[in-house]
């Protein structure tokens, strides 16, 4: 029989932990060796067994070769595979054989079959890692029902939602990667204000430090790299875990690894002894790394180190010393540890499948998004929809519209980041929609809807609202970025923003010249009688200044705009002799459509799979490409998305 129950599982780097709400609190689960947590370990035998958990870890030493570890850091690879003899396997299929044997655990000591999972993963795991942790889950025989991140489990682990209001920072640093965020907390509400992390960093790097020190210690005496040899590079990952665990109580440790390579004189065995002052030198790089995530999550928050009330830390190489004196001097203030580590963020997530399977129902949970999302526009500027640090799940749309007349489709370039041209950013994915009716740019009016669902998951939709065509993409292949790229984003964009703006207002400058002229010439066309001799030589002289300026490549953005304004000031006495024309006349007819025409396409629109790509964004108003097309669709007032798409404002068109 099945269990109603849905299991909360911490799916991590180096170790894994699972809970379940029992009796209304969330409890560790312990697996069939009897132990909280369970090695993220997978190995193949030469007679075809397959071990998970401590039985793999025992072996690795014998079979260096056919052992799998840390293969989270590998999650949402593209064509990254394990080779075990003529196989070969995904991160995604070992992650599963990890979860089977979570699986099995669980309902050995529940008495009941699971099919529900909550699994968690970093704040900073980006779509194609989210995905593939969910793929993970069902290959494993789970519905997946949430993705959560692991700061958040964590912080609704520690129960520090007592009716009071408080600012948490939580700081998570485990086996392969760390997160920090920031959450509001009161009445029952978990709310992350801010995150920032790095995908790349944890306990294996510390490892990795000690090993490389022994290494080239012995090499240094032997003349021999042990890392050259997987069976000695496996012993001195054993003795390295070892070494760091033992250093976060000690002062220092020893290191005795008998007969770990040979020469022809005889056997060569490794002894060091490394103190704790040693340690914390060969990784003080190690842990500054996590400074700058830490202070821009604070930022980002809006918030000092004294808005902190609480601070947890999570993952097991917070037992670092090193580690907690950085929190507390980051923070002033001594971290939270009623709660061991190693399981703070399995209990969250068994705390958040209790909410969703009812059995609590006094706690909310609301999570980010890490970075803005938007389309290319015209100019290959970056039009964000969706902003950084964003509540999840959200929803957000813009209409844009066409670049060039009778153009048919348009191409949708989805990024990720925080800099404003769309090509520094990431891309994410790329759709085109197609059957757009022909008619002149600035008409067709084109609905671009973002979606993040509570996993992260990114949807992007695209609808022709005359049309009703409408393609979608769902970017299940994500960002594809480490946390280290992430961060270089953010600092290539704090530290390129100036040189960026000055881009954008080029960009949109040069958009507004070009659609400025083509208006001008669809006033000219359109209104030929209605235009005197004078008026009409002013208006071609002040074109033809505006093209030089065009066709510059050196003009800047004041000639830009100078040049722009002299020939809207021309256009403008179009309507006033159309005006006192109709005036004369005693109609008003011919006026409105004139006025429809001035509306004009803006600074552009968006370019289509011919022309290019979606342009930019800028002001300007969005009414049609003459008197026909423009009427009742007067630009004035409307914010205008340049590209192959404008952003059209119902409320400025109702106030009209």
């Amino acid at each position: 029989m099945a269990s109603n129950k849905i299991l909360g599982i911490d799916l991590g780097t180096t170790n894994s932990a699972f809970a379940v709400m029992e009796g209304g609190d969330p409890e560790i689960i312990v697996n069939s060796e009897g132990e909280r947590t369970t090695p993220s370990v997978v190995a193949f035998t030469d007679d075809g067994e397959r071990l998970v958990g401590k039985p793999a870890k025992n072996q690795a030493v014998q079979n260096p070769e056919d052992t799998i570890q840390s293969i989270k850091r590998h999650m949402g690879e593209d064509d990254y595979t394990v080779e075990v003899g003529d196989d070969e396997y995904t991160p995604e299929q070992i992650s599963a054989m990890i979860l089977q044997k979570i699986k099995r655990d669980a309902e050995e000591y529940l008495g009941d079959d699971i099919e529900k999972a909550v699994i968690t993963v970093p704040a900073y795991f980006n779509d194609r890692q989210r995905q593939a942790t969910k793929d993970a889950g069902e290959i494993a025989g789970f519905e997946v029902e949430r993705i959560v991140n692991e700061p958040t489990a964590a912080a609704m682990a520690y129960g520090l939602d007592d009716e009071s209001d408080q600012t948490v920072l939580v700081y998570d640093l485990g086996g392969g990667t760390f997160d920090v965020s920031i959450l509001d907390l009161g009445g029952g509400v978990y709310e992350v204000v801010a995150t920032n992390g790095d995908n790349d960093l944890g306990g294996d790097d510390w490892d990795e430090a000690i090993i490389d020190y022994l290494a080239d210690s012995f090499e240094e005496e032997h003349g021999i790299d042990l890392r050259e040899d997987r069976q000695a590079l496996q012993r001195l990952h054993e003795a390295a875990e070892e070494a760091k665990i033992e250093l976060s109580s000690r002062k220092e440790t020893n290191i005795n690894l008998p007969f770990i390579a040979a020469t022809d004189e005889g056997p060569l065995n490794l002894e060091e002894s490394i103190s704790r002052a040693k340690f914390e030198s060969l990784t003080s790089d190690l842990v500054e790394r996590t400074v700058g995530p830490t202070e821009q999550a604070l930022d980002d928050a809006g918030y000092s180190k004294g808005d902190i009330d609480e601070v947890i830390l999570v993952g097991g190489s917070t037992r670092m010393p090193m580690v907690q004196e950085k929190v507390e001097e980051l923070t002033g203030q001594e971290p939270k540890k009623n709660v061991n580590p190693d399981e703070a963020v399995g209990l969250g997530a068994a705390i958040q499948g209790g909410v969703l399977s009812g059995d609590v129902d006094d706690i909310v949970l609301l999570d980010v998004t890490p970075l803005s999302l938007g389309i290319e526009v015209k100019g290959g500027l970056f039009e964000r929809l969706i902003d950084k640090n964003t509540t999840i799940p959200t929803e957000a749309s813009k209409v844009f519209t066409t670049a060039a007349d009778n153009q048919t489709s348009v191409n949708i370039r989805v990024f990720q980041g925080e800099r404003e041209i769309a090509e520094e950013n990431e891309l994410l994915g790329a759709f085109q929609l197609t059957g757009i009716p022909p008619a002149p740019a600035g008409t067709p009016q084109i609905e671009v809807t973002f979606n993040i669902d509570e996993n992260g998951i990114v949807n992007v939709e695209a609808e022709d609202q005359g049309s009703g065509n409408k393609e979608d993409i769902t970017i299940e292949g994500g960002v594809g970025l480490s946390d280290e790229e992430i961060e270089e984003m953010q600092e290539e964009a704090e530290k390129h923003a100036e040189e960026d703006e000055k881009r954008r207002e080029r960009i949109e400058a040069r958009n507004e010249a070009e659609s400025t002229l083509q208006r001008a010439e669809t006033l000219l066309d359109e209104n030929e009688d209605a235009v005197d001799d004078d008026l009409r030589a002013d208006i071609e002289a002040s074109m033809d200044d505006l093209r030089e300026v065009v066709e510059d490549e050196d003009a800047d953005t004041d000639e830009l705009t100078e040049a722009t304004e002299a020939l809207a000031e021309a256009l403008q006495e179009i309507g006033k002799q159309m005006y006192q024309q109709q005036a004369g006349e005693g109609g008003a007819g011919a006026g409105a459509g004139a006025a429809g025409g001035m509306g004009g396409a803006g600074p552009g629109g968006m370019g289509g799979a011919g022309p290019g790509g979606m342009g930019g964004a800028g002001p300007g108003g969005m009414g049609g490409a003459g008197p026909g097309a423009g009427a009742g669709q007067q630009g004035d007032g409307e914010e205008f998305v340049d590209a192959d798409f404008e952003d059209v404002d119902d409320e400025d068109d109702e106030d009209e």
